[in-house]
């Protein structure tokens, strides 16, 4: 298992940086861009809540990967985070959508059941990313959706998002994504959840390349960012991590970004790189090659303090901007 840790730096040097991120193997730090000096953080990085971000090869062998996912959330729960979050699609990436269709279950079912015994265990919250449901609705529609769950540390469900843009796209070079063939869309957003770590708004992947589905969690007091991905191989060089920057900077929040990584079957291979991204657009800590983890500490402090020295909410036209909804003419 590979891991990310958080170190502390020394006291006076707090104002330049944000809990750096240490990869083992091999050994680097990853050093946050300096901060402005009045914006420098007051409280011992120690005292602050840590989160997990897990990065999983998902496979269609759901009980395989529910051990995979299962270590890493034990070795977490190790470590003193307070909330891991698992990755799009953490119970399995099927070879089609009859596949699919036919490996996914209720949130009712055996699988859920295990990860809501799994927090319990552990006692941490869960975000499980994007879990195919089988709605109530799948007599009629023979679709499912893609739902982001979040568990609580007792296990119960305190909140699902079901994903809202699905990805029907064609990119040259990497296998045509046709998520409509088997999934429905969700009728609508989930309220910011409070939990041990902040306000944590609910997305999923695709859902990034929407800016008004971030900023409209972040107007209804999201102070984190969450979008499990199972990025490819083309788009993920390119967009990725300034995609998620770009979520970060115009939110203001944290953005936890848990992926899929490697080679799932013959069909399909994820990019990876699982990070977290500050308020300021700094990325604080980062998975690198293969399954693992990352580490890193939600300062809510700092990001009270970077909103009020840079108010951009307050600043905001909408009676300029209209609805921005609409497709292009």
């Amino acid at each position: 298992m590979r891991l990310g840790f958080i170190i502390r730096p020394p006291h006076q040097f707090l104002s330049l940086l944000l809990c750096p991120g240490l990869r083992i193997p091999p050994l680097s730090v990853l050093c946050a861009q300096p901060r402005p000096r009045t914006m420098a953080v007051s409280s011992s990085s120690w005292e602050l809540p840590l989160v997990a971000v897990c990065q999983v090869t998902s496979t269609p062998d759901k009980q395989q990967n529910f051990k995979t996912c299962a270590e890493l959330v034990r070795e977490a729960a190790r470590l003193g985070a307070c909330l891991a979050f698992l990755p799009e699609a953490f119970d399995f990436i099927a070879r089609d959508p009859a596949e699919t269709l036919r490996l996914s279950e209720p949130l009712d079912g055996n699988l859920l059941g295990e990860y809501t015994q799994l927090a319990r265990e552990c006692g941490l919250w869960l975000s499980l990313g994007g879990f195919h449901e089988r709605g109530q609705d799948w007599e009629q529609t023979q679709k499912i959706y893609n739902c982001h769950v979040l568990l609580n540390s007792k296990g119960s469900v305190v909140a699902t998002y079901r994903k809202t843009h699905l990805c029907d796209v064609e990119i040259p070079g990497q296998e045509p994504m046709r998520e409509s063939n088997s999934t429905l869309p969700g009728p609508s957003l989930e309220s910011p959840v409070s939990t041990p770590a902040g306000k944590v708004g609910l997305a999923i992947c695709y859902d990034m390349r929407f800016p008004e589905l971030s900023l409209a969690l972040a107007q209804a007091g999201a102070e984190i960012l969450t979008y499990p991905s199972a990025f490819g191989s083309i788009t993920g060089p390119a967009h990725w991590e300034v995609l998620l920057r770009a979520r970060a900077i115009e939110t203001q929040c944290y953005v936890v970004a848990a992926a899929q990584y490697g080679c799932h079957h013959e069909k399909r291979a994820s990019y990876g790189h699982s990070m977290v991204v500050d308020p300021w657009g700094t990325v604080v800590a980062r998975c690198s090659e293969g399954p693992g983890l990352c580490l890193a500490r939600i300062d809510l402090n700092y990001l009270r303090q970077l909103r009020q020295h840079l108010p951009v909410f307050q600043h905001r036209r909408p009676d300029l901007y209209g609805n921005l909804g609409h497709p292009l003419s």
